[in-house]
């Protein structure tokens, strides 16, 4: 038996994903945010033709997924989540580069999305893969005692 192997943790292996995904998604995005879309809502997406998401797992188990919308030349990501056990280890930053390349394969010269403000570590990430702001939207995340603003960022695809 190799010891290396047994001692550390396999990457997990990034894929495209589907409508087999529903379930999986909506559990971790429950884990993941204040309002977890459901399984249907996600079967409904990823049954969607103009919907592209990527998964990102270990044997079975799903450690993150990436889902973006298109419209003509422009895509839209609808959400982002990666399981606690993997969260600042990259995982992120490689599903986003994954997705991007893969929205530029089918057209998009544009890629919008939202981020929480608070979220720093997200809004670090964006930054690095050369989002920029775009806009604000005042307290457009439901937040006890008030909301938090939501930054709208833009990438453009070579």
């Amino acid at each position: 038996m190799n010891l290396f192997r047994l001692f550390t943790r396999a990457a997990p292996q990034l894929a495209a994903a589907g409508p087999g995904d529903a379930a999986s998604f909506a559990k971790l995005h429950a884990a993941s945010f204040g309002r977890g879309w459901t399984e249907d809502e996600f079967e409904r997406l990823l049954l969607d033709r103009n919907v592209l998401a990527h998964r990102a797992s270990t044997g079975r188990d799903l450690k993150g997924f990436i889902l973006s919308r298109l419209a003509a030349d422009e895509a839209e990501i609808l959400s982002v989540a990666v399981s606690a056990s993997q969260r600042s280890r990259g995982l992120a930053g490689r599903l986003l580069d994954l997705h991007l390349r893969a929205l530029a394969g089918r057209g998009a010269r544009a890629v919008f999305l939202e981020v929480d403000d608070d979220n720093v570590a997200a809004r670090r990430l964006y930054a690095r893969r050369h989002f920029r702001e775009v806009g604000r939207r005042e307290a457009y995340y439901p937040r006890p005692g008030g909301g938090s603003r939501a930054l709208l960022l833009r990438r453009d695809l070579g």
